[in-house]
């Protein structure tokens, strides 16, 4: 059992830090720099979200990180 739990392990270590050794080639960076491939699609609306959840809440940034906005922390 604790031979296959390591086994699981390193697996899981293997895969993770497989993607983080490929670069983007020159040639594809214009892919990249497409429209499509924001992370925000709609800057604007995602501003009037930011804004609604500021006024209900009564907190900054809530979308991103964990914690209430009732000013307890």
């Amino acid at each position: 059992m604790r031979i296959a739990g390591v086994a699981l392990l390193v697996a899981l270590a293997g895969l993770s830090t497989g993607c983080a050794a490929t670069a983007v080639k020159p040639w594809d960076r214009d892919l990249l720099a497409k429209k499509q491939m924001r992370l925000i699609h709609q800057p604007m609306l995602n501003a009037v979200d930011d804004h609604v959840y500021f006024s209900k809440e009564g907190s900054t940034g809530g979308m991103d990180a964990g914690g209430g906005g009732c000013g307890c922390n």
